[in-house]
């Protein structure tokens, strides 16, 4: 059994050496490329967001996607003053006309967008987890360590498991 691991662990590491070749897309990508050039002309008005049908769960899900694209908000699924100078901000920002309500066009955009650049930064993380702060588990002050992906983590976790360590 444990040829059968050491051996799955070194095709591991022939495996993810392309990958490792390969490294991130250095393209540039155009997150406006795919919206509709409409969108940067039509006006938004309460009677267009209406149509749109935004309850206040897809009122918190465009608060959501507002901060976490950087334009923070409450996330409170009312759509106060505060939410309309947010929206407005993020309308001249991407060169919308700046009603602070948004259309369905807009709408869509916000969702692409968000959609994108969650994408973006989930697939472009340059944080290692020795960045990210340390959790505590347990409650009794144990520290446990994570080991980093990758072909170090198969075979850290392979040799540890044939001689017992985690």
């Amino acid at each position: 059994m444990r040829v059968f691991i050491l051996a799955l662990s070194v095709l591991g590491i022939l495996v993810s050496a392309n990958v490792a070749k390969a490294g991130p897309s250095t393209t540039d990508r155009d997150l406006l490329a795919s919206v509709d050039p409409a969108t940067f002309t039509l006006e938004a008005t309460q009677e267009t967001e209406d149509r749109i049908g935004l309850g206040k769960g897809k009122r918190r899900d465009v608060q959501r996607r507002l901060t976490g694209l950087g334009f923070d908000t409450k996330v409170n699924g009312r759509f106060d003053e505060s939410t309309r100078a947010v929206i407005a901000r993020w309308q001249a920002v991407r060169g919308y006309p700046k009603t602070g309500f948004l259309n369905t066009l807009q709408h869509q955009a916000l969702l692409t967008e968000s959609v994108s650049a969650a994408h973006a930064t989930l697939s472009g993380s340059d944080k290692s987890d020795d960045d990210r702060p340390a959790r505590r588990r347990g409650g009794r002050g144990a520290h446990h360590h994570r080991s980093g992906g990758g072909p170090g983590g198969l075979i850290g976790g392979v040799v540890g498991g044939l001689f017992g360590r985690r």
